[in-house]
């Protein structure tokens, strides 16, 4: 295992997580290796998407960005192989689990590359991290599943960082803050304080949706009980159930982002940023709310409340934990998808209500 000087200004590359609140969930550890390295070079390797999460925060000197199966020849392999060895890194460390960054990573060239033993990643490693085992019966071992942040930091521990504090963070750009300023002109929004967002999708797959008809009754619930307007805020997908919400809530204080022409994720960012409260299935926008210090209801149905644990106390983690779940299944095995069916309407209002008598924090444009 090769030792670099204490003290000594390296040139650092991070590989990062592909998943978007995978990414927000490392942001404590990536601070972890800026704060190390503060008169060195910190070099971001990413998907382009994770830049535009993490765009307005100034902890990378430099980005690689890189996408499998790319058209445009500056992220294929070839030329993204050039420019880590031209990055001239003196190590690497691995946000990400897989093989193939292990294997991009060694082929960076450079000597030291530290990160998680797992698929059969360990050879190309020169820091290997493992992950914690407990005993279950007849001295079996099992692997215990730190949350994410944790799993995180636990790498950032082995490159030498001292401890971090978990909490998430992020930044919007003025671009962000002005798309969020032309959407709320367009959609005639009031103060950002009497508007409620809801996330009501997500890349995981149905499993994890709370039904349509819940949304719109949460909608009408906070429009007519907390005189509150609510945004739905939508990625170009889920344009049509946006759209749809808003048309069955009928209720002229319900509104979406499913007509603004672009939806860049730096526009969810800012409309998430200056909100009262966010209410959320378990996906990528949600860990937006946590980092910004926005209140957030997380709704959670088929995936785990303990690994994307955020130590926020301005999240509510909302499960019924009925015995089939966690399943981790992108649709219910059973069929029922009780795990969202049964998560009543009314229980999650409740949790937003609470969130409301609260007095509202100053989320001032980062």
């Amino acid at each position: 295992m090769i030792r670099l000087l204490a003290g000594v200004a390296m040139r650092v590359g991070v590989f990062l997580p592909n998943w978007i609140g995978d990414v927000v969930m490392a942001t404590p550890a990536i601070r972890a290796l800026r704060k190390q390295n503060a008169n060195g070079e910190l070099v971001g390797i990413m998907r382009p998407y994770v830049g535009e999460v993490l765009a307005g925060n100034s902890w990378f000197d430099e980005t690689i960005l890189y996408k499998k199966k790319a058209e445009q020849t500056e992220l294929q392999w070839p030329q993204v192989k050039q420019k880590l060895r031209d990055a001239k890194l003196d190590r690497v460390v691995l946000l990400t689990n897989s093989l193939r960054t292990a294997w991009m990573a060694w082929q960076s060239g450079a000597p030291e590359r530290i990160g998680t033993v797992r698929d059969v990643r360990g050879p190309l490693l020169t820091t290997r991290v493992y992950q914690a085992k407990k005993r279950k019966g007849w001295g079996r071992a099992e692997d215990v599943q730190l949350p994410a942040i944790d799993g995180y930091l636990q790498v950032t521990t082995a490159a030498g960082c001292p401890p971090e504090p978990p909490e998430l963070e992020l930044a919007t750009t003025p671009a962000d803050e002005q798309a969020a300023d032309e959407a709320w002109r367009v959609l005639k929004l009031p103060d950002p304080s009497q508007v409620v967002v809801f996330n009501t999708g997500g890349a995981f797959g149905a499993a994890k949706d709370w039904p349509r008809k819940h949304f719109i009754s949460l909608a009408r619930a906070i429009a007519e009980r907390d005189n509150l307007h609510v945004l739905i805020n939508c990625g170009p997908s889920e344009r049509d159930n946006a759209r749809e919400i808003v048309s069955e809530a009928n209720d002229s204080r319900i509104t979406s982002l499913a007509d603004i022409a672009d939806l860049p994720i730096g526009l969810s960012k800012a409309c998430i940023r200056r909100s009262r409260l966010l209410v959320s299935t378990d996906s990528g926008p949600r860990f937006f709310g946590v980092a910004f210090g926005v209140p957030t209801v997380t709704l959670f149905g088929p995936t785990s409340t303990h690994w994307t644990r955020t130590y926020a106390d301005h999240e509510k983690r909302v499960s019924l934990e009925l015995d089939c779940a966690p399943c981790m299944k992108r649709v219910c095995p059973l069929g029922h998808h009780r795990c969202m069916e049964d998560l009543a309407v009314e229980r999650v209002h409740t949790e937003v209500a609470r969130y409301l008598s609260k007095p509202m924090k100053s989320n001032a444009a980062a």
